[in-house]
């Protein structure tokens, strides 16, 4: 009786350890996740400052750095210049226009004038005191200056169609250069370098004083407050799970004890796939697992990649 008392309380912490190793028993298991940004340069040139390094937390809309913007500037410059040359080879149709309106001001008065002679020469000729050349003289004045004013007129109108053409050539070019002066401006402010999200950096791909290209990497950022632990699930375990659930979140803390977090499912997967893990045996590698995300607020301990588990 004795050596059973003695060997019940030497099994005893195993039995306890395997109680407790029951209770941490996962219902599936996985890897952190964040959504990652890479950030690359938005116009070609030298970076002449980056001011993050790897684990920096850099907010939204936050600059960050700037690539040099002198050759931009030098083109921008240029093409403003083009366009008051431009400017400078139209021509201005409202002198010669006001000059032809003049003349045609003067020769009305004249018609005028002419009008007031010619009725004053018929009363003479009814009196025996003027002669019938004067009067075809003052008709052939009236006619002449008639003509000159419907000259000047239609002069006006030609003078103001070859301008418009003559100018309209020449501005045809403007919003051409216009167009390219915004996409200058448009450049200009993407040499400023913009962090997209709030986030901690993750990797830092360049340097101040390197040369970039458009679409070259400069940095990846993460959100990483809110972490994502994805892990796969049988279809038999497709029953337990649905969105919006709260869950039991499980992190090793030793080598016997977990740290625990609540979690929260986002998304189930509609599509069975392949264990995405490697498997020992062919009929484990055969079996089809959902994907199943959860998100987990992150109290600075969780990191992208650390292994998880949950229970549902």
């Amino acid at each position: 009786m004795k050596t059973r008392i003695l060997l019940y309380l030497a099994l005893l912490p195993a039995l306890m350890a395997g109680c407790s190793s029951n209770n941490n028993v996962s219902d599936a298991e996985g890897t952190f996740e964040a959504d990652e940004v890479i950030v690359s340069a938005e116009v070609p040139g030298k970076i002449m400052s980056l001011n993050l390094d790897e684990g920096s937390i850099l907010k939204k809309d936050s600059t960050v750095g700037e690539i040099d913007s002198i050759p931009l500037e030098l083109q921008r410059a240029q093409l403003e210049a083009t366009i008051g040359a431009l400017q400078q080879k139209t021509t201005d149709v409202r002198p010669a226009v006001q000059e032809l309106k003049d003349q045609i001001a003067a020769q009305k008065a004249q018609l005028n004038d002419d009008f007031l002679e010619k009725a004053r020469t018929e009363r003479l000729i009814k009196a025996d005191a003027a002669t019938a050349k004067q009067l075809d003289d003052i008709n052939t004045a009236i006619t002449v200056l008639q003509r000159q004013i419907v000259a000047n007129e239609q002069q006006i109108k030609v003078t103001e169609t070859n301008t418009g053409t003559q100018n309209n050539t020449v501005l045809s070019e403007y919003k051409p250069l216009r167009r390219s002066v915004a996409e200058i401006d448009d450049q200009l402010k993407r040499t400023n370098i913009k962090n997209p999200i709030n986030g901690t950096v993750l990797t830092k791909y360049a340097m101040a004083g390197e040369e970039t290209s458009i679409g070259k990497a400069l940095y990846k950022i993460a959100d990483v407050s809110l972490i994502t632990l994805r892990v796969y699930i049988t279809g038999t375990q497709l029953a337990q799970v649905k969105l919006g659930q709260n869950v039991k979140v499980l992190v090793d803390s030793t080598a016997s004890t977990y740290r625990t977090y609540p979690g929260v499912v986002t998304f189930i997967s509609d599509k069975a796939e392949f264990t995405p893990k490697t498997i020992q045996t062919k009929d484990e590698r055969a079996n089809l697992v959902y994907a199943v995300k959860i998100h987990v607020k992150n109290d600075g301990y969780l990191k992208i990649g650390m292994y998880g588990e949950v229970k549902f």
